[in-house]
């Protein structure tokens, strides 16, 4: 996620890792530099942003010696409260992106909270990636649980409709074509319908026609079910840690 956030910014950043060759890496494509540790990037940036496992959170706060000016927690599970509490007396804010901030197009949830000295700039910031979207924080894991995991869930959609259009005998890269730019038409129209999904379902089925048919197998097949379970496995205790 550290690397998606980097691209989709599209401008020098200071980072570490407990793999350098990583951070080396990502600065070579994004510009910046790669620091030994986490107490110089506090050091020399005027946000750090936390994209560690959420079991590391008291250890890289202690990394960095208290010189963190602010924090942006993108720790899956991991309430405002804990980051507060491992940085007291800084303004901290709890963001979760989703993969597709890399290109722009992703969302980021903002949990709610009294408002300190750098919202504009974390509004515009993290504003450029796509959709930032503020919410009350008891929602947070829910929402995350929408938007975080789904790319790869779509991606597995797509993968199953490509292997279907192969199946009947459409080369693989045409059938992905087809199926991604149809998401993405799809994605677009929804938006510009003001996300009416009956509607948009409706436009395109027929009384007794094709669409219909298919829709029928797949709820049959227990697509509802299916996303419904999925977001109940993910928020089950430890489920964040991906």
């Amino acid at each position: 996620m550290a690397r998606a956030l980097a691209r989709g910014w599209g401008r020098p950043v200071l980072c570490t890792d407990v793999l350098p060759e990583r951070a080396r890496t990502l600065v070579e494509e994004t510009g910046g530099q790669a620091l030994p540790g986490a107490a110089d990037v506090a050091r020399s940036a005027d946000l750090v942003v936390l994209c560690h496992k959420p079991a590391q959170l008291e250890d890289v706060a202690a990394q960095t010696g208290g010189e963190a000016r602010a924090v942006a927690s993108i720790l899956g599970g991991v309430p405002r409260a804990d980051v507060e509490a491992a940085y007291p007396g800084r303004p901290v804010y709890r963001l979760l992106p989703s993969t597709p901030v890399e290109v722009r197009q992703g969302v980021v949830l903002l949990a709610r909270g009294e408002p300190q000295p750098l919202d504009d700039a974390i509004t515009e910031l993290f504003g450029g990636l796509g959709l930032l979207v503020p919410l009350e924080e008891e929602l947070i894991d829910a929402a995350m649980g929408l938007m975080s995991t789904a790319p790869a869930y779509y991606a597995l959609v797509a993968e199953a409709q490509v292997d279907a259009g192969v199946r009947h005998g459409l080369p693989a890269e045409r059938a992905a074509q087809l199926v991604v730019q149809t998401m993405a038409g799809t994605a677009a129209l929804l938006r510009h319908r003001n996300y009416d999904t009956l509607a948009a379902r409706r436009e395109v089925t027929s009384p007794g026609g094709s669409t219909a048919r298919g829709l029928d197998a797949l709820e049959r097949a227990g697509i509802r079910a299916a996303f419904s379970d999925a977001l109940d496995a993910v928020r089950r205790q430890g489920a964040w840690s991906r």
